[in-house]
């Protein structure tokens, strides 16, 4: 089972962005998927998260700007960001509890990260 980021580029500050975390293999059932970022010479930092419920937080620098969903029959997950602004940019990174099929436990997996730079 694998997470691959897409959707990232740049953009102009004010602009918005949509990244894609899709999950491949043979996959049962995804849980908890988040997003985190992490920028040239930081720790990397939590985004938000999506309940298998629907619930969702997000850190006090997206909330209101950033929304995370998922479309359970794509095995994919998405962050919209709008109101991009230039601290927004840095390598986001998807992260997933996925069960695969034949499995009675979830395992936790990380995409290879994608990068978002904000800039005029």
């Amino acid at each position: 089972v694998q997470l691959m980021e897409s959707g990232g580029g740049l953009v102009q500050p004010g602009g918005s962005l949509r990244l894609s975390c899709a999950a491949s293999g043979n996959i049962y059932s995804i849980g908890i998927m988040k997003w985190y970022r992490q920028a040239p010479g930081k720790q990397r930092g939590f985004v938000a998260r999506l309940f298998s419920d629907g619930g969702t937080y997000y850190s006090d620098s997206v909330e209101g700007r950033f929304t995370i969903s998922r479309d359970d029959a794509k095995n994919t997950g998405y962050l919209q960001m709008n109101s991009l602004k230039p601290e927004d940019a840095a390598v986001y990174s998807c992260n997933a509890m996925i069960r695969g099929s034949g499995n009675s436990d979830f395992d936790e997996r990380w995409g290879q990260g994608t990068q978002v730079t904000v800039s005029s």
